[in-house]
């Protein structure tokens, strides 16, 4: 591997830290604008982001897909209904968080990458190895021993996992990168967020101009905190293996996890520890699985590489496993998480 690849990698991992960071300590953000209710930091949320999104869209001039989506109705289609379930997840989360569920929230983004791997198998026919189906299997004994636990299935980490595996199977049929899919899907959520907050402010309700300078701007910076991380993903997707991207992605659910245990002292009795060591075996499993389908698509790949060349190179077998990583990223879930 080059000396330019190595630091690009560098750079990737770094990109990839700071993103998964800072969404694994969005809880720490949320509790800020209060006394905002969930659903007017919602809309807040929705309309600075498309203002924070439209500029940096601006800067670095990449406008090209706008005209080829407002051609084509069904991808506009798909990225409404990609509006409507983040708007799900978004405010469901939101709301968690604000309400004193922090591990609650945490664990649906823990069990998301199981949600997205039954998902595929009840929707798109698609065939599971068996460390897959025992990985699946493990996730759904432990949603049986929380739904006991808690006396009622967990409701909040259930929505946000469904939700934000919806959202990852249209924005996979949609097809658009990070940013651009942020700057449509927050086009279509503008409007009816704008005119909520108008209504809000029609009443006297709102609290974007009563609380003072600093929560209005803590309101507007919704925007940056939705969409800095996206950035930074970016920034990561281009330069590391999706398989390393799958793997970074547990740091935000994990921070979240010890946020809300540490910080905000929620409880966490047996039967809930015993849920989340089910959910962590599941994932394990899935994991190694997936890392272990890599490394072996990657020698194939190698392998095929020195019977055309008569050898492999170094560059070719470093970037092997970065060719061969989709799939294994897929199935862990290495999708922008957007808490």
């Amino acid at each position: 591997m080059t000396g330019k690849s190595a630091a690009e990698r560098r750079i990737g991992l770094l990109n990839g830290f700071a993103a998964y960071g800072m969404w694994g300590l969005v809880p720490l953000f949320w509790p800020l604008l209060k006394p905002a209710g969930a659903v007017e930091i919602l809309a807040h949320r929705m309309v600075w982001s498309l203002f924070f999104v439209a500029a940096a869209l601006l800067f670095i001039r990449r406008w090209a897909w706008l005209g080829e989506l407002l051609r084509q109705p069904r991808r506009l289609a798909l990225i409404t209904v990609a509006a409507a379930v983040i708007t799900v997840n978004w405010g469901v989360y939101i709301w968690s968080v604000n309400s004193g569920h922090v591990v609650e929230a945490s664990l649906g983004y823990f069990i998301n990458p199981l949600v997205t791997i039954a998902m595929g198998v009840l929707l798109l026919k698609e065939r599971l190895r068996p460390a897959q189906w025992a990985a699946v299997g493990v996730g759904a004994a432990a949603v049986l021993v929380l739904t006991v636990g808690y006396g009622q299935p967990p409701w909040i980490s259930l929505c946000l996992a469904f939700s934000f595996a919806t959202y990852g199977l249209v924005k996979k049929k949609v097809n658009l990168g990070g940013v651009e899919s942020l700057a449509a899907e927050t086009a279509v959520q503008f409007l009816p967020a704008l005119g909520y907050l108008l209504w809000l402010g029609a009443r006297g309700d709102s609290t974007f101009a009563a609380e003072g300078a600093g929560h209005a701007a803590l309101l507007a910076a919704t925007g940056i905190v939705t969409a800095l991380p996206l950035v930074c993903f970016g920034a990561a997707a281009i330069r590391v293996p999706l398989s390393t991207l799958g793997l970074l992605q547990y740091l935000a659910p994990v921070f979240q996890f010890l946020l809300g245990i540490l910080y905000y002292k929620e409880a966490m009795p047996p039967e809930r520890w015993a849920g989340f060591a089910l959910v962590w075996l599941a994932l394990v499993l899935l994991t190694w699985d997936a890392l272990r389908t890599a490394r072996r698509a990657a020698r194939a790949l190698a392998g095929e590489t020195g019977v055309r060349g008569g050898g492999v190179p170094a560059d070719a077998a470093d970037a092997a496993p970065t060719a061969k990583s989709v799939p294994a990223a897929a199935e862990t879930g290495a999708l922008e998480a957007k808490p």
